[in-house]
């Protein structure tokens, strides 16, 4: 019974230590045969093997110790210890000094553990693992631009730059922007003046902004070269003439308000390729001439209307990053600059560059501006413009406010290629007229309904009847 119990404590004991041999004495093990072709030995860094001999050694020695560590076991078994990537050789001599065999021995990154650190930072990525010479090869279809990035990041910790990336992102990967450029401006100028002239034998007398004071008396005489002429060159103005032959009074009265209101609304597409750049530009180009040493001119010609110019990049399934630059030119007749042969004008031009990431189809207000400019201007005549009630005919001013509202907004959708017939363009439902539409009818464009595809669609859609926007009190 003693022996019983004794004998289960035994197996026990032996059952445990077998249980908790280290990693490194269950690894490969190599068996070199006597006389035979030793295969090639690989060790995972970090890791061990053994290297088991058919007959006895006597020496042992390894070309690279930086590459493998070796200890003897027995005088037939040997423990490899990989180091380093690399190659190198281990040399096993007999006892009589004769060569038993030379054993390459190739350290390679431990892909296990790199595959287990795959499954868990990229579950469901299906990539492939694999081994050349002393690198990585990673391959297969990730989900994104993101999950590919990750995956080369954890591989060079593993093979610091001796990674082979074959891998490929699938999804949608050509991306379509959306840019809508809206622009208000509005303004309003009035302006109130008054002049006074007094017209005697002895000469004449003017105050206010009329700019010949010996004009005044031939200011209703029909003659256009003596008429007075307003100082702030506007239309709105009013004068009269009371008197006698001797004594002429004329007085001129400007009244103006002008409201002006200017809306620009653009909206440009385009599509690219996932970190590649597109640009688009509708305007034209303006030619600006420029003087060389030698006294040469040259036409440089600068770009103007809607620019776009950006590029998309998919970083996780249907997130975007964008790097863009949008820009609204025009040429601005207020300013120019001339040497009385040549006169450029200027460049009115809003400009917006940045960087957004967001969704397909979400949308992003890039730019706003809110630009408000206010001046007015009083004149008159010292002492006599501060007057009760008759000061006004002696005073003039001025007054002027103009507002401006910019918008951008951009959407990014993720797009796919489609076939031909499934788009309509601007001319499938126009299509030139016959000479009997032309000059029977005196039709410039005859209609064209096509009956099939996204033109067909269009076509058979009604657009007769109220449309547009109701403005409701």
């Amino acid at each position: 019974m003693g022996f019983n119990r004794f004998l289960k404590a035994a197996l026990a004991g032996l059952a445990l230590t077998v249980a908790t041999v280290p990693t490194a004495a269950q690894a490969q093990t190599l068996r070199v045969m006597d006389g035979g072709v030793a295969e090639t030995l690989n060790v995972p860094m970090n890791r061990a093997v053994v290297v088991e001999s058919d007959q006895p050694f006597a020496e042992i020695s390894i070309a690279n110790p930086g590459i493998a560590d070796i200890s003897t076991l027995s005088d037939r078994t040997i423990y490899v210890l990989g180091k380093s990537q690399g190659r190198t050789t281990l040399t096993l001599l007999a006892p009589d000094g004769t060569l038993i065999s030379n054993v390459e021995v190739q350290v390679t990154p431990d892909l296990s553990e790199f595959k287990e650190r795959l499954r868990q930072i990229l579950p469901g990525e299906p990539i492939e693992v694999r081994t050349a010479n002393d690198g990585i090869v990673l391959s297969g279809t990730v989900t994104s631009a993101a999950a590919l990035d990750r995956a080369l990041d954890l591989a060079e910790r593993y093979a610091p730059e001796k990674v082979s990336n074959l891998l490929s992102v699938g999804g949608t990967q050509q991306v379509m922007l959306t840019v809508r450029f809206a622009e208000m401006q509005r303004s309003v100028t009035k302006s109130l003046a008054s002049s006074l002239g007094i017209s005697t034998p002895f000469g004449s007398i003017g105050t206010g902004v009329l700019s010949d004071g010996d004009n005044f008396a031939a200011a209703f005489d029909n003659d256009a070269s003596t008429t007075p002429v307003s100082a702030n060159d506007r239309f709105g103005s009013f004068g009269f003439g009371i008197g006698t032959p001797a004594v002429q009074f004329n007085i001129m009265l400007e009244a103006l308000e002008n409201k002006g209101m200017v809306r620009t609304l653009a909206e440009p597409n385009l599509t690219a390729l996932s970190g590649q750049q597109a640009s688009f530009l509708a305007g034209g180009e303006y030619p600006i001439p420029s003087v060389q040493e030698n006294g040469a001119i040259v036409i440089d010609y600068k770009p103007f209307g809607v620019e776009l110019t950006f590029t998309p990049r998919v970083v996780d399934q249907d997130i975007i990053n964008l790097e863009m630059t949008a820009s609204v030119s025009g040429l601005d007749n207020s300013v120019s600059y001339g040497d009385g042969s040549i006169s450029v004008n200027a460049f009115k031009r809003r400009e917006t560059s940045t960087v957004v990431e967001m969704r397909d189809g979400q949308s992003f207000a890039i730019a706003g501006l809110l630009q408000d400019d206010f001046r007015d201007l009083n004149g008159q005549v010292p002492w006599l413009g501060d007057v009760p009630i008759l000061g006004a005919l002696f005073r003039s001013a001025d007054y002027e406010r103009s507002q401006s509202e910019l918008v951008i907004i951009v959407s990014p959708h993720l797009v796919s290629p489609t076939r031909g017939e499934a788009l309509a363009l601007p001319t499938d439902r126009v299509r030139p007229p016959s000479e009997a539409d032309l000059f029977l009818r005196g039709n410039t464009a005859a209609p064209n309904r096509p009956t099939t595809g996204a033109a067909g669609e269009v076509a058979r859609q009604d657009f007769t009847g109220s449309y547009g926007y109701v403005m409701e009190d």
